[in-house]
């Protein structure tokens, strides 16, 4: 297992790499999601199953597949071309088949993990509303104000738009308004 260890490392450090050294932000995320896969293998051989499954099914699997799609919805207007060269997704395919195939052998093979003990649910649930339950409640109240200053920018966001959206119908207006009075007496002489 300590082989499988440094692998999954050296995997995971690579493609963190590859994260802060894309210019495409899809790619990044790509990255990013074949890093976290990594540090669940990294769990997995220090004999923690269940936070290896957690890694991938909250981190990998959840929260970075909502920022893909974000990001891949919201760039509409991006500079990258159309069409994405073969030659980009080589060290993705090379990393998950590092992944791919560390995760087989470790299943297939009956070897010790490095801690020596595995770390079951109660252990964790035990860890972290026992000694460390300040450190978690912590965390929970700094996710609930970055929560609510994001929906306070947004909505200011919004409400910047619609005054920007506002002064320009005014002035549409105004302009309207102006090029009609001007037509008028014009108007009124070729009547006359």
């Amino acid at each position: 297992m300590t082989t499988l260890f440094y692998i999954a490392a050296v995997v995971a450090v690579l493609s963190t790499l590859m994260v802060v050294t894309r210019r495409n932000l899809v790619h990044a995320l790509l990255y990013l999601v074949i890093s976290l896969f990594a540090v669940a293998v990294v769990f997995y051989t220090l004999g923690a199953p269940f936070v290896a499954a957690l890694e991938v099914i909250v981190y990998a699997g959840a929260i970075m597949m909502l920022f893909l799609f974000a990001v891949m919805l919201l760039n509409l207007q991006a500079d990258s071309p159309l069409r994405v060269p073969r030659t980009a997704w080589l060290g993705p395919a090379i990393l998950v088949a590092v992944l791919l195939a560390e995760v087989i052998y470790g299943l297939t093979m009956e070897t010790q993990p490095l801690a020596g003990a595995e770390v079951g649910p109660q252990a964790v649930s035990e860890a972290l509303y026992g000694p460390y339950v300040l450190g978690v409640e912590l965390a929970s109240m700094l996710l609930l104000a970055a929560l609510i200053g994001a929906r306070h920018v947004a909505a200011r966001t919004s409400d910047e738009e619609d005054a920007a959206a506002s002064m320009e119908r005014s002035r549409a207006a105004a302009a309207a308004g102006q090029h009609s009075s001007a037509q008028s007496p014009a108007a009124e002489e070729g009547d006359a």
